[in-house]
Order: structure tokens, then C-alpha cells, then sequence
């Protein structure tokens, strides 16, 4: 499980680093490989075994909308295997960096099973978004159960 919010830099060759903290939760699966993806506007960064459930989970043979299929194709075209280097950076492809508009900052954070990476200003935009409404948030949180 990956939780916890982190800021980097991107360096001049599109790499970044990922968070300790991360680096030892996937350094204990048998295979430490991520695939990078578009994801909400961010760039969703699942783990190799993950991404082998997500896959099992979309590929059906029932027919769906039209919408799904778009969605699916965005989804998995930019899909890119990725493997940290050894000090624990990984290289971000530049269709992805353009599609979650990142240019240098970034904030690193957990959700559960996958790891994002969003760029600094559009962070800082959903956390206002996703706070600014005290009563949403308490729904929200019984919703949820917590």
C-alpha cells in the first residue's frame, strides 16, 4: 500500500525520484517494475503485478460503450514500462509529461495501490477543490465509512 505526499523536481532528462518510502514497499514485490500511465489528469504509476489485475480486470469479452473503449485506448497508450535506476529514479516519458502538464515540480503522493504524480499548481488546485466545502468532506467521510 503507498500513502503519503512527496515534492521533486523533474531533471533536465525527465527523470524523478520516488519516494523512499515507496521504493521499499515495491522492492518487496518479486518484480519492482512500474508502468506509467495517463491517468485524471496525472500520471498513475501502478506496479507491475497491479497492472497484470488491472489488465484482467478491463479485458472482457462482453461489449462496452463507446466511451470505455475511448477511455481504455487513452488508458493504455501511454502505458510504459518503467524500471528505477539505482538511486531510485524513474525516466517519464515526455507524451506523459505533456498530457498531466508537468513541467519541473511535482508532487509524489500514495493511493493505495498506485502511486501519482501530479504536477505542483494542478496539486494545489485539487486540494482546494477537495476542502473547500466542510460539509462535502464530513459526507464524504461517512461515505466512506471512516
Amino acid at each position: 500500500m503507498f500513502a503519503g505526499r512527496y515534492e521533486y523536481s523533474i531533471d533536465d532528462k525527465s527523470r524523478v525520484s520516488i519516494p523512499a518510502k515507496f521504493r521499499e514497499a515495491l522492492s518487496q514485490s518479486a518484480d519492482s517494475r512500474l508502468i506509467l500511465t495517463n491517468l485524471d489528469g496525472c500520471i498513475a504509476a501502478y506496479p507491475y503485478q497491479e497492472w497484470l489485475n488491472i489488465q484482467d480486470k478491463v479485458s472482457t469479452p462482453s461489449p462496452m460503450r463507446k466511451e470505455t473503449r475511448a477511455f481504455l485506448r487513452y488508458f493504455y497508450s501511454g502505458a510504459t514500462e518503467c524500471s528505477l535506476d539505482k538511486l531510485g529514479r524513474v525516466l517519464i516519458p515526455q507524451t506523459l509529461k505533456t498530457d498531466a502538464h508537468i513541467q519541473k515540480n511535482v508532487v509524489i503522493i500514495g493511493v493505495g495501490k498506485k502511486i501519482e504524480v501530479w504536477a505542483k499548481e494542478k496539486w494545489e488546485e485539487l486540494v482546494r477543490l477537495a476542502t473547500a466545502d466542510p460539509d462535502q468532506i464530513a459526507d464524504i467521510v461517512s461515505e466512506l465509512g471512516l
